[in-house]
């Protein structure tokens, strides 16, 4: 009972763009930050007392602004988020950071600002900041980036009269080390055989932490992982998932279905925020420059094929993965061409893949979906019969 109502907590804040907490502490005056993409470090804005705020797209029931502002070619992923944007959901935010993770949600920027000139409204949130990320991982970069942290820090204390504190950074590069290491608690609940946690049990544990301050996530995440008695998924197929932005739990329900759990995946709303730690040892702005800058499986960044093939290699081996499913949202070019690559690598291992091209929010066609992988599970079934005879 304890664990039902845990996860429905969870459930209720990843499927909401508000929830309580948040709103409590906006009602004591704590300014909360949104952001774009998972290459933004929360430490920076944790260390000031901002809450760090992981821009969601989900519950977008029309498109109406955001395709007049994006055109019919283009994922629908930012455009949700630009939807939410002139519906006025992101009313609460006192700032957002737009990073130019693809080309599409370099956009962003430009469309909001677009859209509340030509329909008159007050959506361009107070503090607006471009956070630029180079796309090669070389000493030059990560020193780039350190002075685009820097820069960021500037702004923040310019807009809202805030002093930065090393010591603070420093504090909250721990506290933030710290709530790594319980989600790579929480994952390893999917490791086992059989599997104790669904795909879809932790996308809303992961999806909810990126909603909530972090000190309140912080300490239901570790009451629920100490008094986990998780449900035993047996008999079921052991999936990966990877591919495009994904904070729709739906989606997961949908790949596990009654005959499957996902057991591993790559998304950046879920367990891609755990790997690699922020060496506490080093200079804070270049330990986070290091981490951030190569801790990814984004395929953003350029030349780094074969490093992101041997992380699934590993991750499908320590999950005992059974079957790889490589989705992407139309017009996403970045994971829908390096789907094809791993798509031919990982069959060229013996790795079963599936390649699904979807669409994100109201336009999301969940049956066509539920089709494909109702056939890729029965091509699972008859090789796990094949292996059996063996």
């Amino acid at each position: 009972m304890w664990r039902l109502a845990m996860l429905d907590e969870f459930y209720s804040v990843a499927q909401s763009i508000s929830n309580t907490y948040l709103e409590n502490e906006k009602a004591q005056g704590t300014p909360c930050i949104g952001y774009t993409c998972s290459y933004f470090p929360e430490e920076i804005l944790h260390s000031f007392g901002i809450i760090p705020y992981r821009i969601k797209g989900l519950n977008v029931h029309s498109l109406q602004v955001a395709d007049a502002a994006f055109g019919p070619f283009i994922c629908s992923h930012p455009k949700c988020l630009l939807q939410h944007f002139a519906d006025g959901d992101y009313s609460f935010l006192d700032g957002i950071i737009v990073t130019p993770g693809c080309d599409s949600m370099r956009r962003i920027d430009e469309c909001i600002r677009k859209t509340a000139v030509n329909l008159d409204l007050p959506i361009v949130p107070p503090f607006f900041f471009h956070y630029a990320v180079p796309h090669k991982i070389t000493e030059y970069s990560i020193k780039w980036l350190v002075d685009e942290l820097s820069r960021c820090i500037e702004h923040i204390e310019k807009h809202f009269g805030l002093s930065f504190s090393m010591d603070k950074l420093k504090s909250s590069i721990s506290f933030y080390n710290n709530l790594r290491r319980l989600w790579e608690e929480l994952n390893s609940l999917r490791l086992h055989e059989p599997p104790l946690l669904s795909g879809a049990d932790a996308t809303a544990v992961f999806v909810a932490g990126l909603s909530m301050p972090r000190d309140s996530y912080y300490e239901k995440l570790s009451q629920f992982i100490k008094h986990y008695s998780g449900k035993e998924y047996d008999n079921r197929k052991r999936l990966m998932l990877i591919g495009s932005a994904n904070d729709d739990i739906e989606l997961i329900k949908i790949v596990e279905s009654d005959y499957a759990v996902v057991v591993a995946d790559t998304l950046c709303y879920g367990p891609r925020l755990e790997v690699d730690y922020v060496t506490e040892q080093d200079d804070p702005l270049h330990a986070l420059a290091v981490r951030y800058l190569t801790h990814s499986h984004c395929p953003r960044m350029y030349g780094g094929y074969r490093q992101r093939l041997a992380k699934v290699v590993d991750a499908i081996q320590k999950a005992n993965v059974e079957g790889v499913v490589l989705q992407n949202i139309r017009f996403c070019d970045l994971h829908g061409a390096e789907n094809g690559l791993l798509e031919r690598d990982l069959e060229k291992m013996g790795i079963p893949c599936l390649r699904l091209e979807r669409e994100y929010g109201p336009l999301a066609d969940y049956e066509r979906l539920r089709m494909r992988i109702d056939a890729f599970i029965e091509r699972l079934d008859a090789r796990r019969v094949v292996c059996d005879r063996h």
